[in-house]
């Protein structure tokens, strides 16, 4: 269910971060907790940080630029069928990854 940039760009006009901010600080004075927001990691950050690269030698791995691979954590862009297989490796099997190419 990823959303198109044209759908993120809209909903974020609508929003005023500003005083979403400026709420957010009024309640944690208060003593109030506030809202507890979860945030999905797209596969690819999930799979670069369960090998414990950073995204520069994550991205040598892939064969991609740095760029690219943020276009993918972002989702921006979608990785090739190949990406996707090793991405898949370095989620499931971390360790796998790190001895074939550590």
């Amino acid at each position: 269910m990823d959303k198109s940039e044209k759908e993120l760009i809209e909903r974020d006009l609508k929003r005023d971060v500003w005083q979403e901010t400026l709420d957010a600080v009024k309640s944690i004075k208060a003593g109030e907790v506030g809202t507890v927001r979860t945030v999905e990691l797209s596969p690819v950050v999930e799979a670069r940080r369960k090998s414990g690269l950073p995204q520069s030698q994550f991205a040598e791995l892939l064969g991609v630029s740095v760029r690219t691979l943020q276009d993918w954590e972002q989702g921006r862009r979608q990785p090739s069928r190949a990406a996707v297989s090793l991405i898949q490796i370095a989620r499931q099997r971390p360790d796998v990854l790190r001895e074939v190419f550590g």
